[in-house]
């Protein structure tokens, strides 16, 4: 597969990541080792599969990604990242998929002050007019304020990072799950609730903006407890836990075992799908593997 060219599509896609990672997780229920990078073996595995959990967007001075973890992914026959990030139709199904039914709008889903007071912000802060949004979702609003949140010039990806890798490296870039199932999850939540979260954004935005460098420096620790206990304090989890995470989380593991049988496999997902009782982490071992962080 050939790496998408379109940099402001890949960014947007990172951006719509952003928003499922900030409001996507959970407390711990036990304590987890303070690592990013974790090895998977076991339960029949022929050689070790390796997982990393990211952050979708950080500051560039932020960005760290150790020799440690270019060596596993190196060692690894192919490359797992939550959405196919090569894959050529995503511009495209995103697009579609972010789109409202013809016989509705944007603006008619927010009370007028509400609406005055995110089209003045998207004015102020990215000179954006809020009426060349009218045909699409709340996600894609959620998107375009996500990428405010972080205070620097500019943005570095582990994900385009990987992607980058993967392609010099000639090794094969799958998904564990489609853009229709990541935007699904959005659709399921009712759109007053998503509106709720836009406006507790706009409203509060330097305090978002704090919260998200807090964010940064908890991962930057691998303190993989404090970052959850973080999140789930959030608002924007919206009270759907099940929808963002636990389900996702769940329907990953077939996918996973299924790859790591056939060959040793790289896979990289937000942090915040690790740790908790229907982490990623948990969910693997409970179906047999040994799962240890690798320092």
């Amino acid at each position: 597969m050939k790496w998408m060219k379109n940099e402001m599509i890949k960014a947007q896609v990172l951006l719509l990541l952003l928003v499922i990672f900030c409001g996507s997780t959970s407390y711990a229920q036990k304590q987890t080792s303070n690592s990013l990078l974790w090895e998977i073996s076991g339960n029949g595995l022929q050689q070790p599969s390796y997982l990393f959990g990211t952050i979708h967007m950080i500051c560039k001075e932020d960005f760290i990604l150790s020799e440690t973890a270019k060596q596993k992914f190196n060692s690894s026959k192919q490359v797992y990242l939550e959405l196919d990030m090569d894959d050529p139709q995503l511009q495209m199904t995103m697009m579609q998929q972010l789109q409202l039914p013809s016989n509705e709008s944007l603006k008619n889903k927010f009370d007028e002050s509400d609406f005055k007071a995110l089209d003045s912000f998207l004015m102020k802060e990215m000179n954006m007019n809020l009426a060349g949004f009218d045909q699409f979702k709340p996600m894609m609003v959620m998107s375009l304020l996500a990428q405010r949140v972080l205070s620097c010039a500019e943005m570095e990806s582990y994900e385009m990072n990987f992607v980058k890798m993967a392609t010099e490296q000639k090794k094969e870039l799958l998904g564990l799950e489609k853009v229709e199932d990541q935007l699904a999850v959005f659709d399921a939540i009712p759109d007053s609730l998503e509106i709720r979260s836009i406006m507790n954004m706009v409203n509060d935005f330097n305090a978002q903006k704090k919260e998200f460098n807090r964010m940064s420096t908890i991962y930057k620790s691998q303190d993989l407890e404090a970052l959850y206990q973080l999140i789930a304090e959030s608002p924007e989890m919206m009270g759907s836990q099940e929808l963002l995470l636990d389900r996702r989380n769940r329907n990953w593991i077939p996918v996973m075992g299924s790859a790591m049988k056939k060959t040793s496999t790289f896979f990289a997902v937000g942090a915040g799908h690790l740790g908790g009782n229907q982490g990623v982490l948990e969910l693997l071992r409970k179906q047999g593997y040994s799962v240890k962080p690798i320092q």
